[in-house]
């Protein structure tokens, strides 16, 4: 495994459409390993196959320590209800903005065996996974974002 550089606001691959992955193979699956430990080195909750400048329709979410989701191909089914919360990026460091998410959503996606599995989530876990699942059609949160600001120290 490899710690991986994290592509930034301002970089074009943000901004592209990913193509999907056509087969799951080992070097998906050490990729995909990668992108974990070098979201957990930066400390967030998920990150996409772009922010490590690759064009590929993937993530990882850990919305909390030990929970981790692999998602390849992801396809979001239902979306209900909705929410808003704060948001910051690994690809926007040194900001944060609130936007508004679906309550609950439907996903499914490869996993990392390449078999199909279907999830629901809620609360702070669909804001994840939306969050991250909007990175693989080159949206950043901050597109949709309200209050964009630097977030107050806890001093």
């Amino acid at each position: 495994m490899a710690i991986r550089n994290v592509v930034l606001e301002g970089d074009e691959i943000l901004r592209k459409h990913c193509r999907e992955v056509s087969e799951v193979t080992d070097r998906i699956r050490e990729i995909m390993e990668d992108m974990l430990e070098t979201m957990r080195k930066e400390v967030g909750a998920g990150i996409a196959a772009p922010q490590v400048g690759i064009m590929r329709r993937m993530f990882v979410a850990e919305p909390e320590p030990g929970r981790v989701y692999y998602m390849i191909n992801p396809v979001i089914t239902e979306q209900e209800g909705s929410q808003t919360g704060d948001e910051g990026c690994l690809s926007v460091p040194g900001l944060i903005g609130t936007v508004e998410r679906p309550q609950r959503i439907k996903i499914k996606a490869l996993d990392l065996d390449g078999k199909e599995k279907e999830y629901e989530f809620e609360g702070w876990d669909a804001t994840v996974m939306c969050h991250e699942y909007d990175h693989l059609d080159g949206i950043l949160y901050i597109d949709k974002a309200t209050n964009i600001r630097e977030p107050e120290s806890e001093e």
